[in-house]
């Protein structure tokens, strides 16, 4: 039951009242005001003392909202998540506030009114207070969109990188628009009342009926990767695994037929159409059992199966719906997704007796990594070059052509191009050419174009039906065509392309699209490999997929090649030379791309440069300067490539300016130490052990001296207390010896092969002699000292986590 009252005065004060009594607060507001932070401020910091949470969305719509009221908002506890809404041009007008109860479903009050205090004191502002009693109300509906929109791609986190890029982007905007107000008066704040300029479509979502199939078997590289999934369930004794397939050989099928051997089974993913598909599958391969989804609007949660959005289950009062130990099974799709925040309080939750994560993609999405989540366990990984050659995929045509606009031109705002900048080179009639004649070109039949803006997805299919070709636009805000309509009118040729904006990366399936049209400065390798999956698929009318590429001179224009090549079969060192492909296919580039990819691969300092954005890109993203560990997992540029171009990762902070004066002196004198522990050769990982036991004695002593049989305990406890690092580094004839703990055996170990070989090959800055173990460093200074435990231990983490990765994926 909802009770709902109308409010149109002092609506601040009922906001800090609710807030007194709330066991988590939800605001969504178009604009943050410094006045409303300063007017709620109190009641949210004693909210966040006594462990609400509290989770604030505001937009950069006008950039209306103010940098300082961003920095008042962050700073008020360590707790609080603020993210920003990057409406990219485009009307951002909620203002909602929410507030859960232990006592209720909650309470909504939704209005007029932003985070501003003119608006919650005396503002004329009108709003309803929504109180629910009862599940499955409006409020419930609410805290969904909440979570939908906070979670969102267009959203980036609010911290002090952050904002700083955005008090940049701000000064900037209001430089150029000096008739927009940048500082409001309290009465210009009440006047902030901006339309609405479009209204919002939705794209329809079909449950698809269960096809009758009687019999139904694991078939190409489902067959490989179920024996390798049950060999490692049924006999290497993980709980553990993760499974990369590439788009197009069932991946959801394998989960399906993994399954069928546990009782209970959560699915989860974060789309909608990914859940109803995946249900599908599940009961083709069994239809005795029952199947349910868990979403915004569904609640299915007594089925054999459940099919859940991780938006709606990392809800508290959803998650905790379910047992801890409710599942036996839990397949997280897309995995490389898992490493975000609503993953991880899902995963940490529940604790099933296997969890298995599948993707395409284990790219560092999103600059996330998934790898650690797994234990270390790729079960399987099925490159797409391979399963071209083996005919499980179609084979592919790749055609490069050069791109005429001068991305350099454009401003760039330390997370994307300016938007009005970018449109005003795409929305070209002559670009649009340019695009069209190399479509007809090379085209087959039916083709998805993918697109970086509506804007340009509309532009382009006006520009293609000017021409006498049918095609449409077909993204988040198309209202009068489902997507299911428009892939049935691809597939009947009734229209020659489809322009989108990111809605096939995942989860739609279309085989039958022979034609790739990629019209967009991709530089997220994950995205690009998705794009290219959907058109891979086998289809008894597809010879092979033609993909058209435009290339510029854009940030990262080179990183995308990656993708067609297999690890350890090809080599990288020439981002424009061309890699080695299957038989049946063909990679082409025009001679203008190849010059432009030659010119950039030359600018060697333009590398450097690269490698400094994306650093500080992952370090806005984290409100600090990341460590190692974290930069290899989830920078966007390898790790490996900063010690490539400065011999260790602090070189790189050094060059980047980005140490302290006091950490400047540290790096002078020790950088000896720093590239010797960078480079030491790593056959195995003992070095790295022996390091990390000298490191867990602490700061104060970890440079004494040390003998094998003091460090022969921690020794075989770390390599054997992780199934992963035993059956890689201690699984060997030799090693097996050694399972059972003898101080004899692992001292004789550690003697002769880190010791002895690190002693060997340092030129003098490890010894072993007399039994004891040193590193030649003098650090007098306790405060010096510190500083390079600290990088020591950063150095060490990260060369273990990416020697173990390394060596428990298969094919590496």
């Amino acid at each position: 039951m909802s009770k709902v009252e109308l409010v149109t005065n002092q609506v601040g004060q009922r906001i800090k009242n609710e807030i007194e009594h709330a066991t988590s607060v939800y605001i969504l507001t178009s604009f943050v005001m410094d006045s409303g932070v300063k007017w709620l401020s109190h009641e949210l910091l004693k909210a966040l003392e006594r462990g609400v949470e509290v989770k604030v969305l505001a937009g950069d719509y006008l950039y209306v909202t103010q940098p300082h009221a961003l920095k008042r908002l962050i700073s008020l506890h360590p707790n609080i998540e603020v993210r920003l809404w990057r409406s990219k041009g485009k009307s951002f007008h909620p203002k909602a506030y929410m507030f859960g109860s232990s006592e209720r479903e909650g309470v909504l009050i939704v209005g007029s009114s932003n985070l501003s205090a003119s608006a919650l004191s005396h503002g004329v502002e009108w709003s309803l207070r929504v109180e629910d009693t009862m599940q499955g109300g409006p409020i419930n509906e609410a805290y969904n969109e909440f979570i939908r929109l906070f979670q969102h791609d267009q959203t980036i986190p609010v911290n002090t990188e952050t904002v700083e890029v955005y008090e940049q982007e701000h000064e900037l905007y209001h430089r150029k628009h000096p008739y927009i107000i940048k500082e409001w008066t309290t009465s210009e704040e009440e006047d902030l009342m901006l339309p609405n300029e479009e209204k919002e479509g939705k794209l329809v979502i079909h449950e698809s009926p269960v096809p009758y199939n009687p019999i139904i078997e694991p078939r190409f590289a489902q067959i490989e990767a179920l024996e390798s999934l049950n060999e490692t369930y049924n006999e290497e004794g993980y709980n553990k695994a993760m499974v990369v397939m590439a788009t197009g050989l069932g991946k959801t099928y394998l989960a399906a037929f993994f399954a069928k051997q546990f009782k209970r089974v959560l699915f989860i993913a974060h789309r909608e159409e990914i859940l109803y598909q995946a249900k599908t599958s599940f009961q083709v391969v069994m239809p005795d059992k029952t199947g349910g989804i868990y979403s915004g609007k569904v609640k299915e949660s007594e089925n054999d199966f459940v099919f859940a959005s991780i938006y709606t289950l990392s809800m508290e009062r959803h998650l905790y719906h379910f047992k801890e130990n409710e599942f036996d099974l839990i397949v997280v799709d897309e995995f490389h997704h898992a490493a975000a925040n609503t993953y991880q309080k899902v995963m940490n939750y529940f604790k099933p007796v296997f969890l298995l994560g599948i993707t395409a993609t284990p790219n560092r999405m999103d600059n996330k990594d998934v790898y650690g989540l797994c234990d270390g366990n790729v079960a399987y990984n099925m490159h797409f070059i391979e399963a071209i050659q083996k005919g499980w995929l179609a084979p592919f045509h790749y055609y490069g052509v050069y791109d005429d606009i001068d991305y350099s031109s454009i401003t760039w705002l330390g997370t994307k191009y300016d938007q009005e900048e970018l449109l005003a080179a795409q929305l070209r009639e002559e670009h649009a050419d340019l695009i069209r004649k190399a479509w007809e070109k090379h085209k087959q039949t039916k083709t998805i174009g993918f697109c970086s803006s509506i804007e340009q997805a509309n532009f382009l299919s006006q520009q293609f039906n000017k021409h006498g070709y049918q095609t449409i636009s077909l993204h988040s805000k198309t209202v009068n065509m489902s997507r299911l309509d428009a892939i049935k009118k691809l597939e009947n040729e009734e229209i020659d392309i489809i322009f989108t904006v990111d809605l096939f990366n995942e989860g739609t399936d279309i085989p039958s699209v022979d034609t790739l049209l990629m019209v967009r400065p991709t530089e997220s390798l994950t995205v690009f490999t998705q794009q290219v999956g959907r058109g891979l698929r086998l289809h008894e009318n597809k010879a092979h997929c033609t993909i058209i590429d435009l290339i510029g001179n854009y940030r990262n224009a080179d990183h995308k090649f990656s993708l067609f090549y297999v690890e350890g079969k090809n080599s990288k060192n020439k981002p424009s030379s061309l890699p080695t492909i299957p038989a049946n296919c063909e990679f082409n580039l025009e001679t203008k791309a190849i010059d432009l990819l030659e010119h950039l691969s030359k600018k060697r300092h333009r590398r450097k440069e690269q490698l400094k954005e994306a650093y500080l890109d992952l370090k806005r993203e984290i409100g600090r300067r990341p460590t190692y560990q974290e930069l290899h997992l989830y920078g966007r540029e390898p790790a490996t490539t900063y010690k490539q171009e400065f011999k260790s990762y602090v070189g790189f902070l050094s060059w980047a300016t980005e140490l302290s004066e006091l950490e400047q002196e540290v790096f002078y004198l020790y950088e000896s130490w720093l590239v010797e522990a960078e480079k030491t050769g790593m056959t195995k990982s003992y070095k790295m052990v022996v390091l990390k036991g000298m490191l867990e004695r602490g700061k104060e002593l970890w440079l004494t001296p040390v003998t094998p049989q003091e460090l022969a305990p921690f020794f075989h406890a770390y390599l054997t207390e992780k199934t992963y690092r035993k059956k890689i580094d201690f699984s060997d004839k030799s090693s097996k010896q050694l399972w059972n703990y003898s101080e004899e055996k692992v001292s004789k170990r550690i003697a002769e092969m880190p010791m002895t070989k690190w002693s060997g090959s340092s030129n003098g800055v490890v010894t072993f002699k007399g039994n004891q173990f040193t590193f030649n460093i003098d650090v007098e200074n306790p405060i010096l000292n510190e500083i390079l435990y600290e990088w020591t231990v950063q150095i060490c983490e990260y060369r273990l986590a990416s020697y173990f990765e390394r060596k428990a994926t298969p094919n590496s």
